[in-house]
């Protein structure tokens, strides 16, 4: 049937441990359908109360504000569903154990091109949340952001999705066509103290985030304040910055780990700002597009960084075929 609910649930540990047992995947990004399947069921907009799995759902807001789905509901998980046309988020993630997986979210724009508002592809609360097999692009925010309210602790997963922006091909929303939106693939914001939050991200093709005009230093990865990330087997082309690393603020700042990535058509590869105390990279690979591949903003690089394995990275369409392993 169309829009189900199904049970039992597959929790969110035991989605890892599955995830985990699974071969590597030979592709970076999104490698499946992501979307619905035949005969979704269609709808301006979905309230998540309860547990379970909700999948095959048509979202378009047609121009709504607002979370166009919202999840305040504990073990959830939101699957084969497409998402659209909003001027707020696509999903409001306010529960805990959530996994979204197989989604395509697209044009949430918020305003127009030279007033740009913030419309995320997914946002809300860290809890723990796993993203898997994700399309999000055309956001006039950040195709993914926790927490833009800095209540919630917790981790969350990225993996095997492709976070993109790109000229629109038709006026939508506010924007005219050739008008590129958007802030960030990924930007991260947490509470001032308490847990720190963890952010895996891996197996992830990251790319567009390089218009001029939006936000100074737009990069495909904003990584600060309380969070420790680790970014894994991913890609990067045409971004202004892949990796923006921010270290101590008044809000705390980000530890880093960076593990066999390539870098293509950047105009900065790694930016560390503001003394971050750790940043280990490893096997990271540059293309010949990339103009500065590490730049510390404040001066010289801190006790807590180190880079071993710099390595050319192969053509992007053999990397993206085969993977990095």
């Amino acid at each position: 049937m169309p829009g189900t609910l199904r049970r039992p649930h597959i929790t969110f540990a035991v989605a890892l441990l599955l995830t985990a047992r699974l071969p590597a995947q030979p592709t970076i990004g999104a490698n499946q359908a992501a979307g619905c399947l035949e005969n979704p069921h269609a709808v301006s907009r979905l309230q998540i109360t309860q547990p379970g799995i909700f999948e095959n759902f048509l979202v378009d807001g047609g121009g709504a504000s607002g979370n166009l789905v919202k999840i305040t509901a504990d073990n959830v998980t939101l699957r084969n569903c497409e998402i659209r046309n909003g001027s707020g988020n696509g999903i409001g993630v306010f529960g805990n154990r959530v996994v979204i997986e197989n989604c395509r979210i697209h044009h949430m724009l918020a305003s127009t091109f030279q007033e740009q508002h913030d419309a995320h592809g997914i946002s809300g609360r860290w809890g723990e949340t796993l993203i898997r097999n994700c399309d999000i692009g055309y956001t006039s925010g950040d195709s993914i952001q926790f927490d833009p309210d800095r209540v919630s602790s917790g981790t969350a997963v990225i993996e095997q999705c492709t976070l993109w922006t790109a000229p629109l091909p038709v006026a939508a929303g506010g924007f005219h066509a050739g008008e590129r939106p958007g802030e960030n693939a990924v930007d991260t914001k947490t509470k001032p103290d308490g847990q720190r939050c963890k952010l895996v991200v891996r197996k992830c093709y990251l790319h567009g985030w390089n218009q001029p005009g939006q936000i100074s230093n737009m990069a495909a990865l904003n990584l600060k304040e309380r969070v420790d990330a680790e970014v894994t087997d991913c890609i990067f082309r045409d971004n202004e910055i892949a990796f923006r690393v921010r270290g101590p603020g008044k809000r705390g700042g980000a530890r880093v780990t960076i593990v066999a990535c390539a870098i293509y058509q950047a105009d900065i590869g790694v930016r560390a700002e503001e003394g971050i105390e750790l940043l280990k990279i490893s096997g990271l690979a540059f293309g010949e597009t990339v103009k500065q591949r590490i730049r510390f903003v404040d001066g010289q690089a801190t006790a807590g960084f180190s880079s071993t394995g710099e390595r050319t990275a192969p053509p992007l369409e053999v990397l993206l075929e085969r993977g990095f392993r």
